[in-house]
């Protein structure tokens, strides 16, 4: 399985960008966010998911890995598949989509392209509890930007093994003013 890919971005089109490896170019499908985020002949670093079907092979790439962990839990709902997830994803930064689902907003979900509503009630029924806490209520833009600051904390918690429910949980008492290190260290304590 290929975890993540370092490299050259090469190209860029649709919904793809190619990472050049070492000369060997990966064709990597990405969100809208993050396909704005790289620039031509920029080092970039992605996390994967490995998507094997029967006709096709595909790389679905992740600039956080709380994206690629969120991704993975959307395409666990039945009726949401990898496209569906990757335009759920591409709404707004994963921060924003996972507090949506923590806090039952099935509108939000609604609004990506591909997504009607029953699959927008299940993602949420399902995913409810596994995303954890909501960090803030509503769509407002301090809370976008605390979700920012928390989200290299949470990125630790989750390279140590917790899911992203639990690192949210974890985080959750946690003073985000804090710095990422002083806030992993208490939030391993609780």
């Amino acid at each position: 399985m290929i975890a993540q890919i370092r490299g050259q971005v090469v190209e860029k089109f649709g919904s793809s960008v190619i990472i050049d490896v070492s000369g060997v170019g990966y064709e990597v499908m990405v969100t809208r966010l993050d396909w704005d985020r790289f620039s031509l002949s920029d080092e970039a670093k992605v996390y994967t998911h490995h998507h094997v079907r029967e006709q096709a092979e595909e790389l679905f790439g992740f600039s956080s890995l709380s994206g690629k962990k969120l991704f993975e839990l959307l395409i666990s709902v039945q009726g949401i598949g990898p496209r569906g997830a990757m335009a759920i994803l591409s709404l707004a930064e994963p921060e924003e989509v996972r507090n949506a689902i923590a806090n039952a907003d099935a509108d939000f979900i609604k609004r990506a392209s591909g997504v009607g509503k029953k699959s927008a009630d299940r993602a949420i029924v399902d995913l409810k509890d596994k995303v954890g806490l909501p960090t803030y209520y509503g769509r407002r833009t301090e809370a976008k930007a605390e979700a920012n600051e928390s989200d290299e904390a949470m990125e630790a918690l989750m390279a140590l093994g917790y899911t992203l429910g639990d690192a949210t949980r974890a985080l959750a008492d946690v003073d985000p003013k804090l710095s990422t290190a002083e806030r992993v260290r208490k939030a391993l304590k609780s």
